[in-house]
């Protein structure tokens, strides 16, 4: 199984603190990312270069990453570990390991009147429809925060 890498952007008229703040913040963390599984949460130590976050969904599974560079208001890049289950960190198995390392980057650069937000990620082939549909729904809700 090979990863895919995708790619997304929007331009958006607000400052990059704001842009940000949609991303990040956990109320519209929480809405933009309902897009993708209705409920779903992020658990952080602290979003600092080297910690660890949970990507959740309500019944607590979901997957955990780490933040391997996180420049505020301008970059953050995810790596892609493993699998949670029941809120506890599973050990690498034979699926885990089909996407284990896969990479998600968020940036944020300046356009002409608005600041750009673009997000790449590494996919598997059978989650590829599903993140091409899914994702521009996501970004006009990450905009639809900064207004």
């Amino acid at each position: 199984m090979k990863l895919n890498r995708l790619q997304f952007s929007i331009d958006i008229k607000a400052e990059k603190t704001k842009i940000w703040n949609a991303l990040w913040d956990d109320n519209s963390y929480r809405d933009w990312a309902s897009v993708f599984f209705e409920g779903s949460y992020a658990i952080a130590d602290n979003w600092k270069e080297g910690s660890k976050v949970l990507f959740l969904s309500p019944d607590q599974s979901g997957i955990y990453s780490s933040i391997e560079t996180h420049i505020p208001n301008k970059t953050i890049i995810f790596k892609h570990i493993g699998k949670v289950l029941k809120g506890k960190e599973q050990p690498i198995d034979d699926e885990a390991r089909t996407w284990s390392g896969a990479i998600e980057i968020y940036s944020l650069t300046e356009g002409k009147d608005c600041n750009i937000l673009t997000v790449e990620i590494d996919v598997l082939e059978e989650h590829l429809d599903f993140m091409t549909t899914t994702f521009p729904k996501a970004l006009e809700k990450i905009k639809n925060n900064c207004s």
